[in-house]
């Protein structure tokens, strides 16, 4: 496996691991971070790994074209009992995307070092987010209920990194809005979930991804 140093470089995708292990090590800087997604890469780790890189061999995407909205989530859209804005509260949504409690696989973990680095990076308009409002009657306030964020590569790709729910289908429903409001060509999913697969993600190889990404 190859260790990162302070050269800001990654190893070819060819060079991955049979899981997508790409590399270890380095840093999230800004620089390191936009050059890992041009190249197809991401960091996924925990607390107590070093920084792992991937660019797995079959990649969740969804073409917006393909996007599933079921007839459930397209009354919910019609009642429009909610507001939704984007890159408004982005250090809200990563800090609920790193506390949720998961009951599926969906997201990333999220250390501190992680949740810094895209907060500057959204602070530089590279990384944005999509929120979701509900109307809190008691306090007559609108209250932070769903969401999601990730890398826009300015290339018509966005790259997802987690969301969030607070109460049913609010992930869902920045999901969609993102799709539908955006001229995006591919929103990279990372790695397969049944959640990403309900909405119209699919699997393609690392390859076309590369591809796509140019």
């Amino acid at each position: 496996m190859i260790w990162l140093t302070d050269e800001i470089e990654f190893p070819k995708p060819e060079s991955a691991s049979e899981e997508g292990v790409i590399a270890l090590g380095g840093d999230l800087s800004e620089k390191r971070l936009l050059l890992a997604y041009q190249n197809g890469i991401f960091p996924w780790y925990s607390d107590d790994d070093p920084i792992i890189w991937y660019c797995p061999p079959e990649r969740m995407v969804l073409f917006p074209e393909e996007l599933k909205v079921s007839k459930s989530m397209k009354q919910l859209i019609k009642k429009g009992n909610y507001s939704i804005t984007e890159n408004t509260a982005f250090s809200e949504v990563i800090f609920n995307c790193k506390h949720i409690l998961r009951t599926d696989d969906f997201g990333t973990w999220i250390t501190d070092e992680m949740e810094e680095a895209y907060i500057n990076l959204h602070a530089k308009g590279i990384a944005k987010s999509i929120e979701v409002w509900f109307y809190d009657a008691e306090t007559r306030k609108q209250v932070l209920v769903g969401g999601l964020y990730g890398i826009d590569l300015g290339n018509g790709v966005f790259c997802g990194e987690s969301m969030f729910s607070l109460i049913s289908n609010a992930s869902k429903l920045a999901f969609i809005h993102l799709v539908q409001n955006h001229n995006y060509k591919l929103i990279d999913c990372q790695v397969y979930n049944n959640h990403l697969a309900s909405l119209g993600a699919r699997e393609i190889y690392r390859e076309e991804f590369l591809k796509i990404l140019g």
